[in-house]
């Protein structure tokens, strides 16, 4: 479904993960969303700076571990920039195929206070794709897909059983999650 909170796209193909942190810096930070809101070209930019900050050498004046470009945002980079905020430490956390019902409880929980959470996708083989959790409905979590540029309903049976509604990527693989709930 159409989103018009969140109604962009990743402006290329290795930016999904960076787009990701945007939305979630505007979903928290008033002034930076009426920012990008009010001129739309300033989007691509700003994803594309990000994307270069969190898979270069150095990010935010820190030593990063080195990621090649091609193969989009690693998930420590997600948390450390997420955790750049006062008083928030996230870490990421490997989606169990065992445990994933549990995890899709506590994510709900966290979704139904408002904080997102990039959740990384893929194959059953590899993750690939980076998407955001961006609130609940119902009992479904509301997932914003940067390559459509579209928020889609994940239910708890899609999420345990692999059968995500992101096209290729139907696996979950990562969240990023606050402290609190990474165990």
């Amino acid at each position: 479904m159409s989103d018009p909170r969140w109604p962009h796209r990743q402006p290329d193909q290795r930016s999904c993960g960076a787009a990701c942190l945007v939305v979630a810096a505007m979903s928290t930070d008033a002034s930076y969303d009426a920012r990008l809101r009010a001129d739309p070209g300033l989007w691509p930019g700003e994803v594309l700076r990000t994307h270069r900050e969190v898979t270069g050498l150095r990010d935010a004046g820190r030593l990063a571990v080195p990621w090649p470009r091609l193969l989009g945002t690693p998930p420590w980079s997600v948390s450390r920039r997420l955790g750049h905020r006062p008083g928030a430490r996230w870490r990421t956390r490997l989606l169990r195929l065992s445990d994933r019902g549990e995890s899709f409880d506590a994510l709900l929980v966290l979704a139904r206070e408002g904080v997102p959470l990039p959740l990384y996708v893929g194959s059953r083989l590899l993750p690939r794709h980076v998407v955001l959790v961006v609130g609940a409905g119902g009992e479904g979590l509301l997932v914003w897909d940067p390559a459509r540029g579209a928020t889609l309903r994940v239910t708890r049976e899609s999420f345990e059983t692999g059968r995500l509604p992101f096209g290729r990527w139907r696996t979950p693989w990562f969240v990023v999650v606050p402290r609190r709930l990474a165990g």
